[in-house]
């Protein structure tokens, strides 16, 4: 997953929570256009720190696993 994939996957997230760029914006200090840019995927400049602070604000976690040889399911879906 890029940052751009990321950013989408953050929409998608921050809708299902019904949280607005706005209210991210004021209680993370990250500018409204720095989270839009972000998830439009035209900024990758936003910075680790930010996408973890959005994602927590969110109420989700930031996990790293070993990558394996064999695609997973959401991979499998996607090549359709």
């Amino acid at each position: 997953m890029d940052f751009k994939e990321l950013g989408k996957e953050i929409v998608t997230l921050r809708k299902m929570k019904k949280v607005s760029q706005k209210e991210l914006s004021e209680n993370l200090h990250i500018s409204r256009a720095t989270i839009s840019s972000f998830e439009n995927g035209n900024s990758v400049d936003i910075g680790l720190k930010k996408v973890l602070q959005i994602i927590d604000y969110l109420g989700f976690e930031f996990v790293m696993k070993e990558k394996t040889e064999f695609p997973v399911f959401e991979e499998l879906l996607n090549e359709r």
